[in-house]
């Protein structure tokens, strides 16, 4: 009974978090079908449902021309920063070179940067050296670099727990270091690309800021920078706002629930599995 009891105390917990955590999505949700005035109000359900709005937002906000410029920067940054992640993560954990510890060292003091210590100087280097402004190019060949340092750490965490022993017997069967990472590692190691994937797209998908500071025309508009277009000098337009975001969304809660069993497996997974 006292079991039970623990059980059904844990149970409800977990719904009341679970509701907090989707209250803010679900307030986005019912603001889009409501009118101006009643946004403001704490009505939680529309007093009428207003479909209207996202045919009314999609006047104004391009949706394929936003979802065209996201994606163009989002896929080839997966690619890079997932590749370079795992060769990288590679190297750490298996190769022998010198000054191994301090370079690894100073890629996880790294992560320590706030992103508006590097902004300015990135923005010079890409602006006046290479002359990239309003391309794209600023926001995906950063991720070709190893595609960040947190990523690198995961990957390496991920290499450690995988048996050397299986790297020697590849070796005494003549396999190359490549072979063994592109047919030994990376096979063990899908969840932890899969991890690594979705927070890479995840991070171009919000990343306001730099795409803020490198696209300034317009047809060069992001989801991010296109939610924009609801807020002028005489008020936000709360309803389309709101009903754009819905839309907005949508693709990385795609993104989430196709690689929904990869991100869990890859965060609990410790070791190899048997």
């Amino acid at each position: 009974m006292k079991e039970r009891s623990v059980k059904i105390i844990c149970f409800c917990a977990l719904i009341f978090l679970a509701a907090l955590t989707l209250f803010p999505l679900w307030w986005i949700v019912r603001s889009s079908l409501m009118t101006g005035p009643e946004i403001g109000t704490m009505a939680i359900l529309p007093s009428r449902w207003l479909f209207s709005n996202y045919l009314e937002a999609l006047q104004d906000f391009h949706y394929l021309l936003y979802l065209r410029n996201t994606l163009t920067i989002a896929v080839p940054a997966v690619i890079l920063g997932t590749s370079t992640a795992v060769m990288c993560g590679y190297s750490f954990a298996r190769l022998r070179f010198r000054g191994k510890r301090f370079v690894f060292a100073l890629c996880i003091a790294s992560m320590l940067l706030p992103p508006m210590v590097t902004l300015i100087p990135l923005f010079v280097v890409w602006t006046r050296f290479f002359d990239m402004m309003n391309t794209f190019w600023p926001l995906i060949l950063p991720w070709a670099f190893g595609g960040g340092a947190f990523n690198i750490f995961l990957m390496r965490q991920f290499i450690m727990t995988i048996p050397r022993e299986m790297d020697e017997a590849a070796m005494i069967d003549g396999a190359g270091r490549m072979r063994i990472l592109l047919q030994i590692i990376v096979p063990s190691i899908k969840p932890a690309i899969m991890v690594v994937a979705i927070f890479i797209f995840l991070n171009v998908w919000n990343d306001i800021l730099h795409q803020t500071v490198y696209l300034q025309r317009s047809e060069l508009a992001t989801m991010a920078l296109g939610l924009r277009v609801f807020h002028g000098s005489y008020g936000t337009i709360w309803q389309l706002a709101m009903a754009a975001t819905v839309l907005s969304i949508i693709p990385g809660v795609l993104i989430y629930i196709v690689g929904q069993k990869y991100l869990v497996e890859g965060i609990v997974m410790t070791g190899m599995k048997n």
